[in-house]
């Protein structure tokens, strides 16, 4: 009997030991809920300057002390923590009188478990006996590439003054979340200016080097009742639509596209003699101005730069490296120079300066083992090599070289470089040979020039080439001369072109310029510009592109420059606009592709493919993020592309660009977005 009795004992043991795993249910993807705080949300009167917020799970932050943001601007930030189902919120500024606050936690606020985030949570009080409730909405995106812009701060003047955004701190403030929303919370009623800025000091105000967006128009908010559908689920399963009334805030569709100026304070930051014959300058911007630099020792002290040296310079003018031609001031150890330059003074403007500069050489220290080889060396050998008339020194060419060779693009151009600045060359020694029937003929010759003036090391020309055929490069001897004296042996390059039936091409018919000057890029999936051209009579075609996926800007050129200008605040001038097409366009060989391009078909923010976009909500807690290639995109209806048959190369496929775009902004508020 004991014994059953014990086996029995066990056998409950074994199985309460055993118990199975719950099954788990769904996944939670509920949002922590807002239950109550102390102060409420819309006290009055109230004094404290702590804040308690209750929720019913627990929370996490996510990095609070950048997303919180307590407006009116705090001089000391807040104290913001978490503790199980409460956050706290601890002001150290003094309380101001009649005042309205507003604790915007933007999307800080997460459960601890599952990271399901609580998007634009804000709570509010006021230290009087009214609250200010009006709102501001919209969105901030990146102007040159439409990037959305992710915890910048959003603020308003009520003060017009063109000087209130770099003098005075943001009276009301906000920040955007990860889709570049914004909600400027418990204004008063007036007429207000709106700016976004990236703030890196943290003074709320702006400084020209930090990075700004501004609203053309004064914005004055106001409240309107209105209606929204909501649908409500019975019991057995069936449900309605019933229309709740609601208070409804505008504007609630500001798009502000931030630039930076590109402006720096101008200095010299570095200057230094790292080898004898060189002499080198950095500046902190660009400069339309070269420095004015003479020698004031040695045997041609007093002497202009030009008249010893040769500059080799960027194309901004912000790195000039001067090579020292004469072997006299290469052979001082110590060389002073007077620069006299444009510097940025007290009052922000440019000004003439002049610096003493000693820039020094010192011969490389021997090692031991080195100066003991030299001891041990024979004296016979070193008497042969003086006075051996017979042994030839090799001679020492100009060095010429060139990246053709191989096969080469359509698009490639001609260019030949050096390893040092050239003296001088002949234009008609340069050579250009094609083959036809295996025989070399001679054909008209590139012309070869310096790209860019101050850089004397560089030869570039165009060529237009014809596809699947072979060249030769040829450059006679002696012909390129470098500043020391030394000239080039000959040089020879063969080369071939790809066939025509090799590439693809694009032509944009585009709509929506209405008169405007635009230049249309073409984007590779990393966002990065690989050919650009001007949009002529609304159509712009890209020929001689290689097979791939692609992606395609376009920017209003309103100076006819060619290139995308940003903006300025002080003569409120915009960045030029920016438009992407919404798709991915994948080019197949032999194919010629015409596409039809409304730019305005679309709202701004709804425009840049999600596959190019880089500012992107980060995935929640356990939720897995795949790499997709162009092959898993093909079933897909979020690219155009020609089809799977082959092209003979004559056909012109047409695509209206019609289709539904699978493109979604997630939890966005906005279905429309107006540009300025």
């Amino acid at each position: 009997m004991r014994l059953l009795v014990g086996v029995v004992a066990g056998l409950l043991l074994v199985a309460c030991a055993n118990m199975g795993r719950p099954e788990g249910g769904p996944r939670d993807e509920t949002p922590p809920v807002f239950l109550r705080s102390n102060p409420g949300q819309g006290a009055l009167n109230v004094t404290s300057p702590r804040v308690n917020l209750y929720f019913d799970e627990n929370i996490a932050l996510d990095d609070a002390m950048s997303k919180v943001v307590v407006s009116p601007a705090q001089i000391t930030p807040p104290s913001v923590s978490a503790n199980g189902h409460r956050i706290t919120v601890e002001l150290r500024d003094s309380l101001k009188p009649n005042t309205t606050y507003t604790i915007d936690f933007s999307d800080a606020i997460k459960d601890l478990n599952e990271g399901n985030v609580l998007d634009g949570f804000a709570t509010d009080f006021s230290t009087g006996d009214y609250i200010d409730t009006l709102q501001i909405s919209g969105m901030v995106f990146q102007a040159e590439n439409l990037e959305p812009a992710q915890g910048m701060l959003v603020g308003v003047y009520s003060n017009l003054s063109d000087t209130a955004l770099t003098t005075l701190p943001m009276e009301r403030i906000t920040k955007t979340n990860q889709l570049g929303q914004f909600t400027l919370r418990n204004l008063k009623e007036g007429t207000y200016r709106i700016f976004a800025i990236n703030d890196v000091n943290r003074d709320y105000k702006w400084d020209r080097s930090e990075n700004v967006a501004f609203y053309d128009l004064t914005v004055t908010p106001e409240a309107t009742p209105a209606t929204y559908n909501d649908t409500l689920v019975a019991v057995d399963g069936t449900d309605s639509i019933v229309e709740k009334a609601m208070t409804r805030y505008l504007p609630d569709d500001i798009l502000l596209t931030w630039f930076n100026e590109d402006y720096k304070a101008q200095y010299l930051t570095k200057y230094e003699r790292s080898v004898r014959n060189k002499l080198y300058f950095e500046f902190a911007d660009h400069s339309d101005t070269l420095p004015e630099i003479r020698i004031i020792n040695g045997p041609r002290a007093g002497e202009s730069i030009d008249r010893w040296a040769v500059l080799n310079g960027s194309a901004t003018r912000d790195t000039l490296e001067y090579w020292i031609r004469d072997s006299l001031i290469i052979n001082m150890d110590s060389v002073l120079i007077e620069a006299r330059y444009l510097r940025t003074d007290s009052l922000d403007l440019l000004s003439w300066t002049t610096d003493t500069l000693k820039m020094f050489m010192k011969a490389p220290k021997k090692s031991r083992k080195n100066k003991d080889k030299e001891e041990e060396k024979p004296v016979a050998e070193a008497d042969t090599l003086a006075t051996d008339s017979v042994a030839e020194l090799p001679i020492e060419f100009f060095k010429l070289s060139s990246r053709l060779g191989g096969t080469i693009d359509m698009t490639q151009s001609i260019v030949i470089e050096t390893t040092e600045p050239i003296d001088r060359f002949d234009p008609n020694a340069v050579h250009l040979d094609y083959m036809e029937d295996s025989v070399w003929i001679e054909i008209e010759r590139p012309q070869l020039a310096f790209p860019i003036p101050t850089r004397p090391m560089i030869l570039r020309g165009e060529y237009e080439w014809t596809p699947g055929a072979r060249y030769r490069l040829r450059v006679d001897s002696a012909s390129v001369y470098g500043m020391y004296g030394t000239w080039n042996a000959p040089l020879s390059m063969e080369f071939a072109v790809k066939k025509a039936e090799e590439y693809s091409s694009l032509t944009l018919d585009i709509s929506g310029l209405d008169g405007r000057s635009a230049v249309a890029q073409m984007l590779n999936s990393s966002d990065a510009v690989i050919r650009t051209a001007p949009v002529v009579n609304s159509r712009v075609t890209f020929p001689y592109v290689n097979p791939g996926t692609y992606y395609a800007r376009l920017f209003i050129d309103g100076n006819d420059n060619g290139r995308w200008d940003t903006g300025n605040v002080a003569d409120s001038i915009q960045p030029e606009e920016v438009y992407y097409y919404p798709k991915k366009l994948v080019l197949r060989q032999n194919w010629d592709v015409e596409q039809s391009w409304n730019i305005t078909e679309l709202p701004v923010d709804q425009q840049k493919p999600e596959d190019i976009k880089k500012n992107r909500p980060k995935p929640k807690k356990g939720q897995k993020t795949t790499n997709r290639t162009d092959e898993d995109d093909e079933d897909e209806d979020d690219y155009f592309m020609p089809g799977n048959s082959r092209n003979n190369g004559n056909n012109r496929l047409n695509n209206s660009g019609n289709r539904n775009l699978p493109y979604s902004q997630g939890s966005g508020r906005f279905s429309t977005m107006s540009r300025y």
